[in-house]
């Protein structure tokens, strides 16, 4: 008797839950409805090759179609309509959309989910410490970096510009940049005459084997003075 109210207590629980699911507009003899993976995009930079494979999970009917529904992709990169996502964008930015999948059913089920690629460039260049003057010299430092997946041939060039035109040398290395190097700093400094001086820090960067090359580029917003000395 006792195992028999067991029995009915459990049945009666689990019409309590099943209840429920329904009236969430939830079938529980079903899947979980469609959902579109995976959640995030990675980031790309111009020109790199990028490929990503949209894939749904849940209660569809195969061949499910992809397509995207509003927002805008990055300039050379497309959806296909088998969820593939792929080409190499052609600038830098941060693009937005929305895309949908349709499987095969009858009535068809459709599900959307909004995206964000960053397209990032390939190499930065920034100040880490701006130029200035000390004593008679001027010096600082920039951070450079390489996102990319390949190895860059720099060459980090820095030079002052006195007002009469003439260009000195304040800093020069050239090596190999590794991928994945992410703010390295990279120091200059040089004594000078006494003078104004616009600072030009130059960044060029070569991928042999994809023929790529990035440049950057800082400048001093205006000139700097050097009051000791000749």
């Amino acid at each position: 008797m006792a195992s028999g109210s067991i029995l009915i207590g459990l049945i009666f629980i689990a019409l309590v839950f099943r209840g429920a699911a329904s009236a969430q507009g939830q079938d529980p003899t079903k899947p979980p409805s469609l959902i579109i993976e995976p959640s995030e995009l990675p980031l790309t930079y111009p020109q790199g090759p990028y490929d990503v494979h949209f894939h749904a999970t849940g209660n569809y009917v195969p061949v499910l179609r992809w397509r995207v529904e509003s927002g805008t992709l990055p300039p050379g990169i497309k959806l296909e309509d088998n969820g593939t996502l792929h080409g190499e964008a052609q600038r830098a930015g941060e693009f937005q959309f929305v895309i949908s999948a349709r499987d095969g059913g009858q009535p068809q089920q459709a599900v959307q989910r909004g995206y964000v690629i960053k397209v990032v460039n390939a190499m930065t260049l920034a100040w880490k410490n701006p130029a200035h003057v000390v004593g008679n010299r001027i010096q600082g430092s920039v951070e450079v970096s390489n996102a990319t997946v390949d190895d860059i041939d720099l060459t980090f060039d820095v030079k002052a510009v006195a007002d009469n035109g003439r260009a000195t040398e304040i800093g020069y290395q050239h090596f190999v940049l590794t991928r994945g190097t992410i703010g390295m700093a990279l120091p200059f400094g040089e004594t000078l005459p006494h003078g104004a001086y616009l600072v030009n820090v130059n960044l060029v960067g070569e991928v042999a084997k994809t023929r790529a090359i990035y440049r950057q580029m800082l400048q001093t917003p205006a000139p700097l003075q050097v009051v000791i000395g000749p």
